[in-house]
Formats: structure tokens, C-alpha cells, sequence
């Protein structure tokens, strides 16, 4: 399966899409793609999930390392668009309680 990862500028907001599988595969895309975003302080990010159809531990690792990294760099980055199933395996990580989605107000990655 093929991923693709792309971001547009609107009203300050800089908004990430992603669509496809994310796998041990795909990650490699996924991660090149997030590294490229160039994080500077008060940036607001959110990445759009809709289209992604399945993620595995792999996947995760790379939204929390590029949560960590935003965060580290003064910026905000929000998830939405996640399908029942993904927004179920955050929730059965963890993940949830620490990372901003769909607007959710989080604690703070260190």
C-alpha cells in the first residue's frame, strides 16, 4: 500500500495530511515527511488522519517522536481525523492521555 504525507499553510496553521497504510513499510515516508516540517516557536500543526486506514507500533513511534520534537521546539501539534479503530489504539497505548487529539487538551511530552 502507498502512503503520502503533505502539508498546507492556512491561516497560520500549518495542516499535515496523510493518507494510506502506516507500517513498517510506509514509516520511512511518514517519518521523512514530518523531519521536513520546519518547527519554530507558536507554530501550530495539526496532521489530518483522515484517510489513514491502519498504523502500527511502528507509526506510533513516529507521531510521538515528532509530538516530542514539536513540543521540545516551542511549537503545538494536534491529531484529528483518526477513525474509531486508530483513536481505540491510542487509547489502548496510552498515547491518548499524552497527545493532543481531535482538540483534546494534553499533558506535556518531556
Amino acid at each position: 500500500m502507498d502512503m503520502k504525507v503533505y502539508f498546507k499553510e492556512d491561516d497560520n496553521v500549518l495542516r499535515g495530511y496523510v493518507e494510506g497504510e502506516i507500517d513498517a513499510y510506509t514509516a520511512p515516508q511518514l517519518r521523512d515527511g514530518l523531519e521536513a516540517v520546519e518547527v519554530t516557536e507558536g507554530l501550530n500543526i495539526e496532521v489530518d488522519l483522515t484517510n489513514v486506514s491502519y498504523i502500527d507500533s511502528t507509526g506510533l513511534g513516529i507521531f510521538v517522536a515528532f509530538y516530542k520534537r514539536v513540543q521540545r521546539e516551542g511549537g503545538n501539534v494536534r491529531l484529528t481525523g483518526l477513525s474509531e479503530r486508530i483513536k481505540h489504539l491510542f487509547k489502548i497505548t496510552g498515547l491518548s492521555e499524552l497527545m493532543n487529539i481531535e482538540g483534546e487538551k494534553k499533558v506535556k511530552l518531556s
